[in-house]
């Protein structure tokens, strides 16, 4: 049976590409998307992308996942990851495998970055590596999860 991949982004990660881009590069959310879902497609895998700004549709989004049969999450909550008490509760709740990327260090960023309500439950976490930190998370979720 084939591995259902869901690719969540949370706040402002719309804004790839043309926010802060010596922090987080030139690619935009569409490009990140659509190498996940090729190199998904090409292992046999099915990958759904999904971005929101709001930290309930994302909460909605994760309990639906069950029910839709996803094998893996793989996250970016952007902002949330130092804030949201609800996001890890709702991950927590599912009990799916996920992955926690960033596209920058957060460790070499400001000191409030530093800590990650996510982390402590995430089967994994990729940071610094830019938008290859998601073909990273998608490569260890086809073959691990």
């Amino acid at each position: 049976m084939a591995k259902n991949i869901l690719l969540l982004n949370g706040p402002n990660l719309n804004m790839l590409g043309s926010r802060e881009p010596e922090v987080y590069g030139s690619a935009t959310l569409a490009d990140v998307e659509r190498a996940a879902t090729e190199q998904a497609s090409q292992a046999g895998a099915k990958l759904t992308a999904f971005q929101s700004n709001h930290e309930g549709v994302l909460i909605d989004r994760i309990q639906a996942a069950k029910k839709e049969g996803v094998d893996a999450i793989i996250i970016n909550p952007g902002g949330l990851t130092h804030s949201s008490v609800s996001l890890r509760d709702a991950l927590a709740s599912v009990a799916l495998p996920f992955v926690e990327v960033h596209v920058s260090n957060i460790h070499q960023r400001e000191a409030f970055r530093h800590h990650s309500y996510l982390s402590g439950i995430a089967v994994g976490v990729i940071c610094g590596l830019g938008i290859d930190g998601y073909t990273a998370a998608i490569s260890f979720a086809l073959k691990k999860l």
